[in-house]
C-alpha cells in the first residue's frame, strides 16, 4: 500500500510539474500576475509530493518489502540497516528518484527565497526548472518505475552490489547529485534571462549563490568518491580518469569558470553572453554525465544501468535541453550587450584567462571520455583512452591556471599596472621557487614532477596569504589596524583566498603521491616480515571468519569504512559476508607504529569478493596494506604502499569547499540581491 502511495505521489508530482512549466511562463509573457504567482505553491507542492514518494521507497527498503522489484533486486534481509537505507539510491531507479527530489528541492528553495526576484524572472525560472522536472519525471514513470511490484515475491533479495556496501554510499551520491542537479538552477536562470532578454549585475548576484552551492556540493561529492575509490577498491589509487569520474569532474570545471565569470557580470556588467553560455554548458555536462552513467554506451565500474531504451530517452532529453538552450542562445545572445570596458591587464582579463583555461581543460577531458565511443561508432574498433593521455593533455592547463591564479586574484578592476601587482607577490614567488629547488635537491630521483608540483602548491598558498596581507595593509599599518581590516574583510574575499589555498594543498598531495609513493607486492606467510621505505611490515595472522560472525578486532589502527564511521552507522556486529582477516603490525626503528587489519571479503548472495584495505593515515604519509588471494604454494599475496601526503589531496578539497561556504555566507547573499538598475539601462526584450 505504501509503495502504491509513493507511485501515486510521483504521478501527482509529474502533473504538478507540467502545470508549473506552463502556467507561470504564459503568465510572465502576458503580464498576468496571478498566473505568475502560481509557480510558488506549485514548486512547494512538487517538492512535497516527490519527498513523499522518496520516503515511500526508503520505507520499502527499510522493511525489506521484496514484493517491490527494486528492493528484491538490490537488498537483502541480512544487510545492516545503514545499507538498507542507502541502498535506496544504490541503483538506477532509486538514484533517479533522488535526482528529481533534489531538482524539486532547488525549485522549492527558489520559490521560498526568491521573494526579491522580479515576478517575471522568478516565474520563468520556476517554469524552466519545472520543464526539467517534467522530462525526468516522465523518464522515471515510463522507463524506470521504482515501485513496480512482483507477482511472486522472493523469500529474500539479491543483495546490493558489495562495492556499494560502505558508509561512503550514504554521503557520496547525495553530495554529487546536489552538485549535478544544483547546476540546473544556473541553467534555469540563464534560459529565463535569454527569454527575458536581460542580464545585469542583479541577475549575476542572484545566480552566483545557487551556482556556488552546487559547486561546493560537487567538490565534496568528488572528494568523497575519490576517497572511496582509495580505500574501498584496494588498488591504491585515488583517480583513474574513469568515464564516470570524468562525468562529475567536467561540470565542476565549468561551474568554477561560471563562478568567476559571474563576478565580472556583477562588478562590471561585462562577459554577459559568455556567462550565460557557461551556465548552459555547466548543466549540459551534468546531463551528459547522466547519459554516460545510465545509457551503457561507455563501460565503467560506476555505471548504474546498461539499457538502450533508457539511453535513447536520456539522449532525447539531452537533445531537447542542450539543443533548445543553444538555439535560444544563438537567437537572443546578441541582445545581451556588454557595458564595461577593461584593459589588457586587469581583473577582468585575469578572469577571462581563468575561464579559458578551465573550459579548455574541461573539453580535453570530454574529448578523452567520448573518443572511444566516437571511434567505435565510425569504424567499429574498440579503443581505450587511459591516464597517460589525460595526465599529459590535462596537466599543462592546471599548471598554467596555478601560475596565473595568485596574480589574477590581486589585479584591480578595469585596468592595472603590472609592477604594482607583482611587487607584493615577489616574496611568495621567491619562497615558492625555493621550495621547488629544495625538493629538487633533496629527492633521490631527478623527476620534475615533485619540484614543480610542490612549488606550485607553495605559490598558490603563499599567493592567497599575500592577497589577505595586502588587503590588511601588512607592513603599512599597525597590528590593531591589520586585525580590524581582516575582521571586516567581506567573507567572499576570505572564501576566495581559502579556496585558492585549498587548491594548493591538493596540488601538494597529488604531486607528492605521484612522485614519491613506494610500492611492494609479494607473498607472505604468517610471521614473515619485509622492509618498505624504512618501515618493517609483518603479517601476524590470517583468520577466516564465517558468514554472520561478529569480528570486531580491538587494537587495529585502521578502522574499516569511510573515515572510520562504519561502527557509528550500524556496521558493527553480524555481517552479510565471510572474510579472511589479515592482521599486520608495522615497526619503524624498533618502535611499533601501527597495527593494521586488512580483509578479503566474500558476499555469498552476489557471489562477489571485495577487498578492504587497511590504512594507517598520518599527517605526512599513509601506510596502505591490501590482503590478496591465498597462494597454492602457501602464504598470501600482499600489496603495500607508503603514500606521502596522500591525505592532503582530500584536505585540499575540503578546504576549497570551506572557502566556497565562506563566500556563500557573505552578508550580501543573505540579505538579498542588488537592486536592479532602471529599465532604460537594460536592453528590452522584443
Amino acid at each position: 500500500m505504501i509503495a502504491e502511495l509513493g507511485h501515486f505521489a510521483l504521478i501527482l508530482a509529474f502533473l504538478v510539474a507540467v502545470v508549473q512549466a506552463v502556467v507561470p511562463m504564459v503568465g510572465a509573457s502576458k503580464g498576468w500576475s496571478d498566473w505568475m504567482r502560481l509557480g510558488v505553491p506549485a514548486a512547494h507542492l512538487q517538492f512535497l509530493l516527490t519527498a513523499l514518494s522518496f520516503a515511500a521507497l526508503v520505507h520499502a527498503f527499510v522493511v525489506s518489502d521484496f514484493s517491490v522489484r527494486l528492493v528484491a533486486a538490490h537488498s537483502h534481509s541480512l544487510k545492516p540497516m545503514l545499507y538498507k537505507v542507502t541502498g535506496t539510491w544504490g541503483n538506477h531507479e532509486g538514484s533517479m528518484l533522488l535526482w528529481v527530489l533534489i531538482l524539486t528541492l532547488f525549485g522549492a528553495l527558489v520559490a521560498w527565497r526568491g521573494g526579491n526576484l522580479p515576478p517575471g524572472l522568478r516565474a520563468r525560472v520556476l517554469s524552466v526548472q519545472a520543464l526539467i522536472g517534467v522530462a525526468f519525471f516522465a523518464f522515471i514513470l515510463f522507463t524506470s518505475n521504482p515501485f513496480e511490484r512482483l507477482a511472486n515475491p522472493p523469500v529474500d533479495g539479491n543483495d546490493l552490489n558489495p562495492l556499494l556496501q560502505d558508509p561512503g554510499l550514504a554521503f557520496h551520491p547525495p553530495f554529487l547529485y546536489l552538485g549535478y542537479v544544483g547546476l540546473s538552477m544556473a541553467f534555469s536562470f540563464a534560459v529565463a534571462a535569454l527569454i527575458e532578454g536581460r542580464v545585469d549585475a542583479a541577475w549575476a548576484r542572484w545566480v552566483r549563490p545557487w551556482t556556488l552551492a552546487a559547486w561546493i556540493a560537487l567538490t565534496i561529492g568528488i572528494a568523497l568518491g575519490s576517497y572511496w575509490a582509495y580505500y574501498e577498491l584496494g588498488w591504491g589509487g585515488w583517480w583513474f580518469w574513469d568515464p564516470v569520474e570524468n562525468a562529475s569532474f567536467m561540470p565542476w570545471l565549468v561551474a568554477a569558470a561560471l563562478l568567476h565569470s559571474a563576478i565580472v557580470v556583477e562588478k562590471r556588467e561585462s562577459l554577459k553572453s559568455w556567462t550565460i553560455l557557461l551556465a548552459i554548458l555547466a548543466f549540459s555536462f551534468s546531463l551528459i554525465g547522466t547519459f554516460i552513467v545510465r545509457s551503457g554506451v561507455i563501460t565503467s565500474v560506476h555505471a548504474f544501468a546498461n539499457d538502450p531504451t533508457r539511453g535513447v530517452f536520456i539522449l532525447g532529453i539531452l537533445a531537447i535541453a542542450i539543443g533548445g538552450s543553444f538555439t535560444l542562445f544563438a537567437w537572443r545572445a546578441q541582445r545581451l550587450a556588454a557595458k564595461g570596458v577593461f584593459g589588457l591587464v586587469s581583473r577582468e582579463s585575469g578572469l577571462v584567462v581563468n575561464n579559458l583555461l578551465l573550459v579548455v581543460a574541461c573539453f580535453v577531458v570530454f574529448l578523452g571520455t567520448i573518443w572511444p565511443l566516437m571511434v567505435e561508432f565510425v569504424n567499429g574498433e574498440k579503443v581505450s583512452v587511459g591516464p597517460p593521455f589525460f595526465d599529459s593533455a590535462f596537466t599543462p592547463f592546471m599548471v598554467l591556471l596555478a601560475l596565473v591564479l595568485p596574480v589574477g586574484a590581486m589585479l584591480p578592476w578595469k585596468r592595472a599596472q603590472t609592477g604594482r601587482v607583482v611587487r607584493p607577490l615577489l616574496p611568495a614567488l621567491v619562497l615558492a621557487l625555493a621550495v621547488a629547488g629544495l625538493v629538487w635537491a633533496m629527492q633521490s630521483g631527478r623527476s620534475l614532477l615533485a619540484p614543480i608540483g610542490l612549488g606550485l602548491a607553495a605559490w598558490l598558498v603563499l599567493g592567497a596569504l599575500t592577497d589577505l596581507a595586502t588587503r590588511a595593509r601588512a607592513g603599512r599599518a599597525g597590528p590593531a589596524e591589520m586585525l580590524r581590516r581582516l575582521v571586516n574583510l567581506p567573507r567572499a574575499e576570505w572564501g576566495k583566498s581559502v579556496a585558492h589555498a585549498g587548491l594548493g594543498l591538493t596540488f601538494l598531495g597529488v604531486a607528492a603521491v605521484s612522485a614519491w609513493q613506494t610500492e611492494d607486492v609479494r607473498v607472505l606467510r604468517a610471521g614473515e616480515s619485509f622492509e618498505l621505505s624504512g618501515y618493517t611490515i609483518t603479517l601476524d595472522s590470517v583468520t577466516p571468519l564465517p558468514l554472520g560472525a561478529d569480528f570486531h578486532v580491538a587494537g587495529c589502527t585502521a578502522e574499516h569504512g569511510l573515515l572510520g564511521l562504519a561502527g557509528l552507522f550500524g556496521e558493527e556486529g553480524a555481517r552479510n559476508f565471510s572474510t579472511d582477516l589479515g592482521r599486520f603490525h608495522v615497526d619503524q626503528g624498533g618502535r611499533r607504529v601501527a597495527t593494521l587489519c586488512a580483509e578479503k571479503r566474500f558476499y555469498p548472495v552476489q557471489q562477489m569478493p571485495t577487498t578492504e584495505a587497511a590504512i594507517d593515515m598520518g599527517f605526512t604519509r599513509d601506510l596502505y596494506v591490501v590482503l590478496g588471494d591465498p597462494q597454492q604454494a602457501g602464504g598470501w599475496a600482499v600489496r603495500s604502499y607508503v603514500k606521502p601526503f596522500a591525505n592532503w589531496i582530500w584536505l585540499g578539497a575540503l578546504v576549497m569547499a570551506l572557502g566556497g561556504a565562506l563566500s556563500l555566507s557573505d552578508r550580501r547573499y543573505r540579505v538579498g540581491a542588488a537592486v536592479r538598475r532602471p529599465a532604460a539601462s537594460a536592453v528590452p526584450a522584443e
